[in-house]
């Protein structure tokens, strides 16, 4: 068999492989982007676990009409333009494989409005085929909308888990990402019943501790808040006594990126 070019919709199913893993990774993408728009507002709608359906609504700037196909093609991103920026990188993505990703191995829609747009316009992908532009009703925003996560790759669907498993990785990860974004309303209805919903606090982050660490951790921690060589750390500490034989309370944020590392969990826990 001789060299050829891949298929542009093999590829990004290969690009699926190392971005989308469940529908946890979905949201994840999803709602780093909504923030990226800079909402203060993010919906997150399940159905089955979120194997059936994901829907991310925001309130963030809005994608140009024109920009719609763009935004679902492989390497393209309004984040980084050289080097240097992706040097100073300060988004939560840059990658631009997120979206065809999702696209090439879902049924998905993107339904985009700007400040200065006279109404909203939609894009469907079925199967990795983009269909045509669309005049949309939508509010100033986005709303992605994933369906079927892997309906065309069986044997990835064969790995995801019972419902009840992938939606508590999306939990558990919108929980966390809430922590550092006090300044942005979060809610996750699942099924039609809602299961999250934490308003907007940019004045009191220690509400959204509070929301979703209870009231107990709050009580029971030290605020820390120094600064050094050009650095900031500050967060909140439990004290000794209200030790947990589980890390599942321990979150670590650089940049307000949450980041799973053993070395810092190791330092913490031996300090």
């Amino acid at each position: 068999m001789r060299i050829q070019p891949l298929p542009e919709h093999l590829i990004n199913q290969i690009a699926a492989g190392e971005v989308i893993e469940r529908p946890a990774s979905v949201v994840k993408e999803l709602v780093e982007n909504a923030l990226d728009a800079g909402a203060t507002r993010i919906e997150v709608e399940l159905e089955a676990g979120g194997i059936k359906r994901v829907r991310v609504r925001d309130n963030g700037s809005g994608i140009a009409a024109e920009d719609l196909g763009l935004a679902l093609t492989r390497h393209a991103t309004s984040k980084i333009a050289s080097l240097d920026d992706l040097e100073a990188v300060r988004s939560m993505g840059f990658r631009g494989e997120a979206l065809p990703s999702i696209a090439s191995v879902s049924r998905f829609s993107l339904t985009s409005r700007t400040i200065d747009a006279a109404h909203a316009h939609a894009l469907d992908v079925d199967n990795g085929e983009i269909g045509p532009l669309r005049p949309a009703q939508h509010p100033v925003g986005t709303t992605a909308e994933m369906r079927e996560l892997f309906f065309n790759v069986p044997a990835r669907r064969k790995f995801l888990r019972a419902e009840r498993t992938e939606l508590g990785h999306v939990e558990d990860w919108l929980r966390a990402i809430a922590l550092a974004r006090p300044e942005v309303g979060f809610s996750l209805t699942h099924n039609g019943r809602l299961l999250l919903r934490d308003e907007a606090v940019p004045q009191a982050p220690e509400s959204r501790v509070d929301a979703v660490l209870g009231e107990e951790f709050l009580a029971h921690s030290l605020r820390i808040d120094h600064s050094a060589a050009g650095l900031r750390l500050h967060g909140y500490v439990g004290l000794p006594t209200a030790a947990r034989a589980q890390n599942d309370r321990q979150f670590f944020y650089v940049n307000r990126r949450l980041v799973r590392d053993r070395v810092i969990a190791h330092a913490v826990r031996q300090a």
